[in-house]
This record gives C-alpha cells, sequence and structure tokens, in this order.
C-alpha cells in the first residue's frame, strides 16, 4: 500500500498490492435495482445537497452485487476525494441502520434525549424559586440536581444538565 498525502493534509491509500479489505468483508453494500436507481436519482437532481451525492456515488462504486463495480475503499476514498475511514462509516451505516441513514450525515441521530422534559424543567424552575433548603443560604446546582432525583423526577441529573436549563431559562441562583 502506498500513501500520498492530500494537499489538505489527508492521508490517501492506494490498493496497489493492498492485503484484502476488512471493511469489505465486514460491511458489504449490495444494493436492489430500485435503491440503485433511487441513487442515481439522487446524482441527477438539480437540487440536492452536496454530501447527499458525494453519498450516493460513493454507494454506487462500493456496492458488491453482480451488476455493482465493487471498488476497494481506498480506490473510492482516491476517487470522490474522502478519507478511506468515510468510506468505511458510510459502509457501515448503510449496512446497519439503512439507506435513509447512510444519506444523511453521520452522528446526526446519536444526540443523546434530554435529561429534562419540559414537564422536569417546569419543576426545576418551581424548586430554584422556592426557599432554600434548611441551614443553606441559597440554592446551588449540585443542590438542585440532587433535589430533582430525590423527588423522583428523574433517574439522575448532573449539576451540568441544571446549569444548562436555568441559563437557558435566564435564571439565576444569586
Amino acid at each position: 500500500m502506498t500513501l500520498t498525502c492530500h494537499p489538505f493534509g489527508k492521508l490517501r491509500a492506494s490498493s496497489e498490492a493492498q492485503p484484502k479489505d476488512l471493511a469489505n468483508e465486514k460491511y458489504i453494500v449490495e444494493l436492489t435495482s430500485e435503491e440503485r436507481s433511487g441513487l442515481k436519482d439522487i446524482i441527477k437532481a438539480e437540487r440536492m445537497a452536496a454530501h447527499k451525492r458525494r453519498h450516493a456515488r460513493i454507494l454506487l462504486k462500493a456496492n458488491q452485487e453482480p451488476q455493482g463495480p465493487a471498488w476497494k475503499d481506498a480506490d473510492i476514498a482516491n476517487a470522490f476525494d474522502c478519507t478511506i475511514k468515510s468510506v468505511e462509516r458510510l459502509r457501515k451505516r448503510l449496512v446497519e441502520h439503512g439507506l435513509e441513514a447512510a444519506m444523511d450525515h453521520g452522528n446526526r441521530g446519536s444526540y443523546r434525549a434530554k435529561k429534562l422534559d419540559g414537564v422536569a424543567e417546569a419543576h426545576l424552575i418551581a424548586t430554584a424559586c422556592s426557599p432554600a433548603p434548611h441551614g443553606r443560604n441559597r440554592w446551588t446546582v449540585r443542590l438542585l440536581a440532587e433535589e430533582m432525583v430525590s423527588l423522583g423526577i428523574v433517574d439522575s441529573c448532573s449539576k451540568s444538565t441544571v446549569h444548562n436549563t436555568l441559563k437557558k431559562t435566564n435564571l439565576s441562583l444569586t
């Protein structure tokens, strides 16, 4: 395998004498005729996001079906000016989550759900506006987080969650 440096600092690998591509083995792209035609439509569309066009082109080249070109990841990365890891991630996303997820930007769906919904936020604000606990002059974010858990409003709550919620609502503890 030979490595070349891209002008923007990305390393590129060529597939000359490259060992069997493990990502090709684990996440095999096999597109149906409907999926292939859908990807071709995305490429031909006049108004389409650039990343969707690139993903469509990559997936078409990675297609391992008998009628697919079955390019190696290194060749795809060189052809479409991306890294081998990007091709591997796209391949993995297609196999594990389907075509819709593969056409989206990566990691967009991996954001965690909010700990505090609207009702929990209302309880937090009401607690913060109530008198401080016995022996304390005022509420702290740590005390509020512990109180939210002790009231059974949430299973767990960090002080940063409380801080961000109070900041969002412009509520000051001082």
